[in-house]
């Protein structure tokens, strides 16, 4: 890209700049978002607002609206792309404040829960997604952009390409779940992606994976935990609680530290359960001799 097509500041031209960077689909979306909305705030191009008028943009957010931190960072990280990276301005003066130390662990639902949740839906493809999500620990954006191929049924487990961070990973396949999407095969014929979207040609997208998943919650009369990304978080606590070793849950996973997959140790109460203090070890050894 030129510094001529860089000076232009358009939409267009800071798209082209995230697709040469490889920034992810998701990523980028939110990046374009970000600099419509400063936009669309002072009734100008973003290309000759000035530090100040960020900076009040996000204080906006902050104060007014009330967004949370995660939610104002993606602004601000989209915000520091277009005008630190693609403009080349100098060092900005805008910024948000540090991350909050306090932080809520996620909420997991039952393994009955699951069940009647994974159930509540009547439809073979809706079905299939959710019992997927769970059974392989995925995120919806990963299950969404499965292809047919990605089902290795021979190794028993699933390749998720170009996950959060562009790694690639296997995680692991059901037996139920290879059963149920068999049947889903059969009856669907997909094309190219394995969960389709209004045509074959196209994936369903992530707003869709979510409302499928809103609507069996509501038909199963589940009322806690949140998105879709519930699921996940179960599969991982459940599969803890089951005896899989901490690094195996890390793999399926894809988390980069083994820190991001301690956090499911807090949320099992029933695997804290089975662990007995040293003093309790020493005795039960004591009394064999």
């Amino acid at each position: 890209m030129t510094k001529q097509e860089k000076k232009s500041g358009s939409l267009n031209n800071f798209q082209k700049f995230l697709f040469v960077q490889r920034v992810a689909p998701k990523t980028m979306e939110a990046y374009l978002r970000s600099v419509t909305e400063l936009s669309t705030f002072h009734k100008q191009s973003a290309e000759g607002l000035t530090n100040h008028q960020i900076q009040d943009f996000l204080l906006y957010n902050i104060r007014e609206k009330e967004l949370a931190w995660s939610s104002c960072n993606v602004l601000f990280c989209g915000l520091k792309k277009y005008y630190g990276e693609f403009l080349g301005r100098s060092d900005g003066e805008f910024s948000i404040p540090s991350r909050p130390r306090s932080k809520q662990l996620p909420m997991l639902l039952s393994r009955e829960e699951v069940n009647r949740l994974l159930n509540a839906k009547d439809n073979l493809k809706h079905r299939a997604l959710l019992t997927t999500v769970y059974g392989s620990g995925l995120r919806v954006s990963e299950a969404v952009r499965l292809k047919p191929r990605h089902i290795e049924s021979d190794r028993m487990e699933i390749r998720v390409e170009q996950g959060k961070g562009h790694k690639d990973r296997y995680t692991v396949l059901s037996q139920n779940c290879l059963d149920l999407l068999r049947t889903y095969y059969r009856s669907y014929q997909p094309g190219k992606w394995l969960f389709f979207g209004n045509d074959k040609d196209s994936p369903m997208s992530i707003g869709t994976g979510q409302s499928i998943y809103y609507q069996a919650k509501k038909k199963a009369g589940i009322t806690k935990g949140r998105g879709i990304h519930t699921l996940r978080h179960s599969f991982a606590t459940h599969a803890l609680e089951s005896g899989v070793e901490l690094y195996i849950i890390k793999r399926w996973l894809g988390h980069t530290s083994i820190k991001t997959t301690c956090k499911y140790i807090h949320l099992s109460p029933d695997y804290m359960k089975k662990v007995k203090s040293p003093l309790d070890l020493l005795y039960e050894k004591g009394d064999e001799s």
